[in-house]
């Protein structure tokens, strides 16, 4: 089996290792955050969950879905939290097929370390952009991952696209 290897996660995930006792949740310390502001990456603020990108993405316009409870398990979900997840995935979809005009998407969640989470004490749910040939040699070789668009242009692409709904 071949083996692709993604180092500049690596980093990431180390970071949050090396979190202090009593430090905030990267989450929880941003669902306040004044989401017109430059500092903040959420695009969309629900009534259970929040949406925002992905500081680490895969691709331009990589999602995450949060509760704003607390939790690692995906049986804590409350129903209305299942639920909001769902149809915030479904509204993510329709905007970036409008905004960004991917191929397909990646939707799910790690749930848990040994599953790939990179922040696994506060679980989040990633809804992926695809594109044919999104995956090339510059991350296995090149030790970089291009994206294309500018996080804070595609933040404010989707605020607005989620103003109109």
């Amino acid at each position: 089996m071949e083996k692709l290897w993604s180092p500049w996660r690596s980093a990431y995930i180390e970071s949050f290792k090396q979190k202090k006792e009593g430090e905030h949740c990267v989450f929880c310390s941003s669902e306040n955050s004044d989401m017109y502001s430059d500092e903040c990456l959420i695009v969309h603020k629900g009534k259970y969950c929040f949406t925002m990108l992905n500081l680490f993405p895969y691709n331009s316009g990589h999602l995450l879905i949060i509760p704003y409870r607390h939790l690692s398990k995906y049986n804590e979900l409350h129903q209305e939290e299942k639920m909001e997840v769902m149809e915030l995935t479904g509204k993510i979809i329709e905007i970036l097929e409008r905004v960004i005009k991917p191929q397909g998407f990646n939707f799910g969640a790690n749930l848990g370390k040994a599953a790939g989470a990179g922040i696994d004490e506060h679980i989040h749910f990633h809804v992926l952009p695809r594109w044919n040939g999104d995956t090339n040699f510059m991350p296995t070789i090149g030790n970089v991952k291009v994206i294309s668009q500018d996080l804070l242009y595609t933040k404010n692409l989707l605020i607005n696209e989620f103003n109109k709904i």
